[in-house]
Formats: C-alpha cells, sequence, structure tokens
C-alpha cells in the first residue's frame, strides 16, 4: 500500500521546508512505518495563506456543489474502507473490528453535511414595532484550523472537515503526530474528487506548540476547532484569547455508568462491553467509572468477568482479534502506572493487569472494591480496564457520578423509567440509556463542564463554522 507522506498546501504534497522527518510507529510491533513531513513555521504560514487566497471563492461556490463534492468523497471512501481501515490499524493500533467501525462512521459526516450544505437556515420576518424587515443570514466564518488526535484518526477529522467545508470555509487539518497517514489518505480522496486547490491544507509542525499559537493569530484565521485534553485545550483558548477566534472544542472525559437496580443484566453487561471496550478504552466517551448497586454487583462483576475473558487481544490486522494495541509504549505505562495505583490503594485485581512483552499492548483488565474519589476515577484512562464502585443508593450514586470537572458522557442501566429518570439528574452533554453506543452523524456531540465547547454533528455542527448577519430593511406595506 503507497502512503502518503508529506504535507497537502495549495493543492500540492510537498515535503516540510526544512527537509525535516519523524517516524509513524505501528503500536502492534514497533517498527517504523514511514517517515512522515515535519512542518516548519513557515509551511505553516504558507498553509494559511492558501486557505486564506482560496476562502472568497469557495464561500461563493454554490452550496450544491460544495455538498456534492462532500458525497463524492463518500462514494470514495465507501469503496475503498478496508484500505482506510488499515490505515487506521496500522498507525494507530487499534484492532480490524474498531477500525473498520471508524471508517463507515467518518465517512458518514461526509454523506450527512453533504446534504446540510443545501440547508443552512435564515430568517426573514416583520420587526414588532412593523418599522423593518429583519433578515438574517448565516455566512462562512472564514479560514479555519482544525486540530485532531490520535484515538480516533479518521472520525475526529472528518466531523470537523465536512461541516466547515459545508458552511464554505476553507481549512487547514492538523492531524496528531502519532497518527497522519489516515489525515493525509482523507485529503488525497478531498483532491482526487475535485475540491479546488487551497481548501483543504495538511500540516503537521514539529514543535507543535508555537507554529499552531502562530496560526490562531494570523488575522484571517477565524475559527479554532479542537478536540483533544482538556489541558491543552485551556491553553489553546488562551491563544485564541488574544486574537478573539472562535473556538469550538470537545475536550477530555471521565464518563460513569451507572447499574440501577432494576437493570436487565443480559442489556448491562453487553452495554458496558461496548462503553468501556470499543476502541480498546482510548475514547473520551468510554466508560471509566461503573457504579453498580450492591444489589446486582456480584452477578454483574461475575458475568462481566467472563465477558472480558473471551476478548482477545493482539495486532489489529489479524482478524480474530477483538482488542488491539494502544497507539504507544508510552500510553501503554500511563494505563499500567493507574492500576498499579489503584491496587495499591486498595482495589481488587480481579482479570488482566499485565503489559506484553513486545508492542504497545495492555490486558483487558477489571478492578473492584475501587473507592470514588481515588485516583483512577478521577483520571481518564484511555485503555481497556473497568473500574467498578459499588454504590446503595441512587442518590449517592448520581452524586459520585456527578463529582468531576468533566461531563461529556455518561451511561445509565436500568428500568426505562428510572433510568431516564437519572439520565436527567447527570451532567453530562450526551446520556445513554440502556445502550453501550451514542455517538451518530445525526446528532449533536458535545459536553459540558471542562469537557468542551460547542456541538459537532447534527444540524448544530454546521453552525459552528457560520456567523450571523443581520440586514435591517425598510418595511413598505
Amino acid at each position: 500500500m503507497t502512503l502518503l507522506a508529506d504535507l497537502f498546501i495549495d493543492g500540492m504534497w510537498r515535503p516540510g521546508g526544512g527537509g525535516e522527518r519523524f517516524d509513524v510507529i505501528d503500536p502492534s510491533d514497533l517498527s517504523v512505518i514511514t517517515r512522515f513531513a515535519a512542518a516548519t513555521e513557515d509551511d505553516c504560514m504558507a498553509a494559511v495563506d492558501a486557505a486564506a487566497e482560496a476562502q472568497t471563492s469557495w464561500a461563493a461556490t454554490a452550496p450544491r456543489e460544495r455538498g456534492e463534492l462532500l458525497r463524492a468523497a463518500y462514494d470514495v471512501l465507501t469503496e475503498e474502507v478496508e484500505r482506510f481501515a488499515e490505515i487506521i490499524v496500522r498507525e494507530n493500533g487499534k484492532s480490524w473490528s474498531d477500525a473498520i467501525g471508524e471508517a463507515n462512521y467518518a465517512k458518514e459526516f461526509f454523506r450527512w453535511f453533504a446534504e446540510e450544505a443545501v440547508r443552512i437556515p435564515g430568517e426573514y420576518r416583520l420587526s414588532p414595532a412593523g418599522d423593518k424587515r429583519i433578515v438574517v443570514d448565516r455566512q462562512p466564518i472564514g479560514v479555519s484550523l482544525l486540530i485532531t488526535p490520535w484515538n480516533f484518526p479518521a472520525a475526529m477529522a472528518t466531523r470537523k472537515l465536512a461541516p466547515a467545508l459545508a458552511a464554505g470555509c476553507t481549512t487547514i487539518l492538523k492531524p496528531a503526530r502519532e497518527t497522519p497517514l489516515t489525515a493525509a489518505y482523507m485529503v488525497e480522496v478531498l483532491r482526487r474528487v475535485g475540491l479546488p486547490s487551497g481548501v483543504v491544507n495538511l500540516v503537521t509542525p514539529v514543535p507543535t506548540a508555537a507554529p499552531v499559537a502562530k496560526m490562531i493569530n494570523r488575522p484571517e484565521v477565524r475559527k479554532l476547532s479542537f478536540t483533544g485534553s482538556t489541558e491543552v485545550g485551556r491553553d489553546l483558548l488562551h491563544v485564541c484569547a488574544d486574537s478573539v477566534v472562535s473556538a469550538s472544542m470537545e475536550l477530555g472525559g471521565n464518563a460513569p455508568l451507572i447499574v440501577l437496580p432494576g437493570a436487565d443484566m443480559d442489556v448491562t453487561v453487553e452495554g458496558t462491553l461496548l462503553a468501556k471496550m470499543r476502541n480498546g478504552g482510548a475514547a473520551c466517551t468510554a466508560a471509566n467509572r461503573v457504579y453498580v448497586h450492591s444489589s446486582r454487583h456480584d452477578e454483574f462483576v461475575e458475568r462481566l468477568t467472563a465477558e472480558l475473558a473471551a476478548l482477545s487481544v493482539g495486532p489489529g490486522l489479524d482478524r480474530s482479534r477483538q482488542v488491539g494495541a494502544l497507539v504507544s509504549i508510552a500510553e501503554r505505562d500511563k494505563v499500567a502506572a493507574l492500576v498499579e495505583t489503584a491496587v495499591s490503594e486498595g482495589a481488587t485485581l480481579v482479570h488482566g493487569g499485565k503489559s506484553a512483552e513486545q508492542g504497545a499492548f495492555y490486558d483487558v483488565t477489571l478492578l473492584t472494591d475501587v473507592r470514588h474519589g481515588s485516583g483512577i476515577t478521577r483520571t481518564e484512562i484511555f485503555g481497556p480496564v473497568v473500574t467498578v464502585v459499588r454504590y446503595d443508593d441512587v442518590d449517592e450514586a448520581v452524586r459520585m457520578a456527578n463529582d468531576t470537572v468533566y461531563g461529556l458522557m455518561a451511561y445509565v442501566f436500568g428500568e426505562e423509567r428510572e433510568a431516564m429518570a437519572v439520565a436527567g439528574r447527570l451532567d453530562a452533554g450526551m446520556v445513554a440509556v440502556n445502550r453501550g453506543v451514542v455517538s451518530d452523524p445525526a446528532a449533536p456531540f458535545g459536553g459540558v463542564k471542562q469537557s468542551g465547547l460547542g456541538r459537532e454533528g447534527g444540524s448544530d455542527g454546521i453552525l459552528e463554522f457560520l456567523e450571523e448577519k443581520y440586514i435591517a430593511l425598510t418595511a413598505h406595506a
């Protein structure tokens, strides 16, 4: 498979201006897949220049034409979905089932926003005083910097690219250093379907912070869309403040999962596996803290242990494996340290708890007797580790679930009426009731508290890349 490993600026693939490259590693065996071009600060400024030059003509492009280009990209990704998934596996390490799931999910954003491009809303009405007509138009916000993480290298990119392009914004995409190949492939697909030069640009600056700040502070850049840690998000918000740049942010999560006394245990165990083990646990929506009522605790642990024991860990290209590698040895070691600390603080290791000798693999792990408030319940676990906290009172479970600075995702399993009542009390932008996955391109994705600003997906997603303009017209009889 030929892998693109250069920058994409103004419609051309090219090496970095400084000639430097960095290794892209296969986490399953730590081999070097390829060496990707490192962007200099000048490369990043050239990308901004290209996007700014293309902005006026792209904004003037008919919404139908913009939508048809997105639909064409969807069609190519559908035809090449296995190639798409293989690139994800090779640089990210996740299992084949997770990668093919992500590839299918990612391309749906192109299809969804191909349809939203022609449905940008506006208003025309008489003012209450009757003296004027109020016209509200929505126009592209302008050049948009899109920064994406390594855990979902395809979906996090299309969830930003698709609404930005549909809205009429030109873009600079900066993928995570661990996973630039997926981004490069998708940019090439957009080039192949005829996206004009300068509308999408791809840069991978090394080091990152200073070039990103300089791009944000360019007057042509009017939007930052970032997915990543809350800590980095805070830093970027400070940078955005200097130029009053609009920022959308999907930040960290520490999702609770509450098992109520009336939960259907078949549905609950299946849903917990999805909520925690999807993407090997490396998801901001992953159920990090599982609160189980004492009356159902032992049954839940016994059944979940059996299901976890049946999961096979190994290289993602081996399609018989259900759990792949973590993205790097460093990430694996972070997870291992969290588990070791939890055990030292009194948690019981029921299953797993070991790192592989080769590759960035970590065993599927289950911890019980976890104390709410301990280190592992306050940390976003980006790995295949389930922590179980026992509770006796539903009000106590809700209090513990909300006892976090994060508020992205929550899960509730139980009799539907009671589960819905609990869902309404949880501080989260999204709640799953009796299911383990909620993400859908047609639904708004985002959190509250320190889990982010704004929404992606749904009808809300395109609004993040539009600004309202109010025009007053003299009213005529």
